[in-house]
């Protein structure tokens, strides 16, 4: 039987060469890592210069990953994004970097003109401090020199911006932010001091600008997301202003400023889309209400109101109502005196309401402003050839009815003018032939209004009844060798031997 001893000595003896391989399968494995890493920068390298830049960050963050050690791997990584505009997602590699190898003169470099492009001017001094105190070559130290004197000089610049922005001088502050901001593109705090001076001199469309650069150089930006919605909603731009509180509340659904104007925001645009869905459908009396409404929900902001009155405007126009719609047509008019829809519209309503001179200066006021136009040129040509006609002869004022009256209030207009001016009324030989004149253009008003055919082109500004307004010279055929009284009783009772009676 072998010894316990016995067998512990045999044991003993393979130790070294078991240590041996365990070590040589060790030094294997971080051999093939570090090859593994040099092939991934090395493609990285290539693919940058390619101009590849996606491809190349994946060799780079696969470089890291194989040796977070490898400050060359993050060096590299921060380069690739700087290549693609992502200047944020550099500085952790830089400052990884800088602490890996402290003397890495190019890194904390670009580490310092990357802050003060943020504006961070205490630690992108240090940096350039830094430089110069590391013994730099000639080109690093004159640009860490010409970029500390730089940050001193904007240091100087935001005092004055911020102690004329204390004093609310606007104007003076926007001048000491523009060369802030000129060197210090990334600067959030500068840029919402500047978007704040615009706003205050009432330049909006600058103060959008910065505040949506903001917005983005800040990924928790909500003050910047509130004051877009707010410049946007008073703009009269309700769209945009609810697409701008709703990324705000996407960052904190429990911000109270963004959340109560959600709410005014939200509900203003819910009557606008139900107006113009209204309007869609041509039910123009309830799309007026709906406007109305609209006015009611934002009585302070003048766009809203202009908007209102502009839709109302076309609506009224459209729905016949050309009376009605003319006070609210100029009233729109008034704030905004070249706005060639509302022209049109108030054109159309002057022709509703039978003035013709007006409706054509709306038209060519309107033309002025939109030559090419197609309804514009229509318009004028129709209101044009109404007013000629209004000066010859109107069937709608022969009979006194509405352009809009229907074909039963025409004919008993016609029934009461027709008894009135019947020519066997009168005795007198100079009344009689006045009444037989008036009796036929009776006839024809009502011939021609209750034909839809031919009241459509007279509606147009064209005369059936008129030989010179019709093609080839030619009356319409009902009226070809008209003769009113030939066998004509519009009671029923036989020619010009009828009896009127009254209940």
């Amino acid at each position: 039987m072998v010894s316990v001893t016995s067998m512990a000595h045999r044991i003993l003896k393979y130790v070294p060469f078991v240590l041996v391989l365990i070590d040589l399968r060790y030094e294997g494995v971080k051999c093939g890592k570090t090859v593994d890493v040099e092939s991934h920068l090395e493609m990285g390298k290539k693919l940058l210069a390619a101009g590849q830049l996606a491809d190349a960050l994946s060799h780079f963050h696969a470089a890291v990953d194989g040796d977070p050690k490898h400050y060359m791997a993050y060096y590299r990584r921060a380069t690739v994004y700087f290549a693609m505009g992502k200047s944020k997602s550099a500085l952790p590699d830089l400052s990884k970097v800088i602490e890996l190898k402290p003397d890495f003169t190019a890194a904390v470099l670009q580490r310092g003109n990357l802050l003060l492009k943020q504006g961070k001017l205490d630690e992108a001094e240090a940096d350039f401090k830094k430089v110069l105190n590391s013994n730099p070559n000639d080109k690093d130290e004159k640009e860490a020199q010409s970029q500390l004197k730089k940050s001193d000089e904007i240091q100087r610049l935001v005092v004055e911006a911020r102690a004329h922005f204390d004093r609310r001088d606007y104007s003076t502050a926007v001048v000491y932010l523009d060369k802030v901001i000129e060197t210090c593109a990334w600067d959030v705090e500068s840029r919402d001091m500047r978007a704040e001076c615009f706003m205050q001199m009432g330049e909006m469309a600058k103060a959008i600008t910065d505040l949506k650069a903001t917005s983005k150089l800040r990924s928790d930006n909500t003050q910047a997301f509130y004051k877009l919605s707010s410049i946007y909603y008073h703009l009269g731009d309700h769209e945009t202003s609810l697409d701008a509180v709703r990324e705000c509340l996407k960052l904190d659904p429990d911000h109270k400023q963004c959340f109560g104007h959600y709410k005014q925001v939200k509900k203003l645009s819910k009557q606008v889309q139900s107006a113009e869905e209204l309007i869609q459908q041509q039910r123009y009396g309830d799309a007026v209400s709906k406007y109305e409404a609209v006015m009611k929900t934002e009585p302070d902001v003048p766009q809203y109101v202009q908007q209102a009155k502009e839709r109302i405007c076309h609506c009224l126009s459209k729905d016949q109502q050309g009376a009605q719609a003319i006070p609210v047509c100029s009233e729109a008019l008034e704030f905004e005196p070249n706005n060639v829809n509302v022209l049109k519209d108030r054109a159309e309503a002057y022709l509703q309401d039978e003035q013709y001179e007006e409706a054509i200066k709306d038209f060519e006021s309107a033309q002025e402003h939109s030559e090419n136009d197609r309804q514009i040129k229509e318009g004028l040509e129709r209101a044009q050839r109404l007013l000629k006609q209004s000066q010859k002869r109107d069937y709608y004022k022969i009979l006194g009815v509405k352009r809009t009256a229907q074909k039963r209030e025409i004919i008993k207009a016609y029934r009461k003018l027709a008894q009135q001016w019947h020519p066997d009324n009168f005795q007198d030989p100079e009344d009689k032939k006045k009444a037989e004149k008036k009796f036929i253009d009776i006839a024809q008003a009502k011939e021609v209004l209750t034909d839809p055919e031919m009241r459509s082109k007279f509606d147009q500004g064209e005369d059936p009844m008129d030989p010179e307004s019709q093609q080839g010279g030619h009356r319409h055929q009902h009226f070809h060798g008209f003769n009113p009284f030939q066998g004509f009783n519009p009671f029923g009772s036989g020619p010009f031997s009828f009896k009127f009676s009254h209940n």
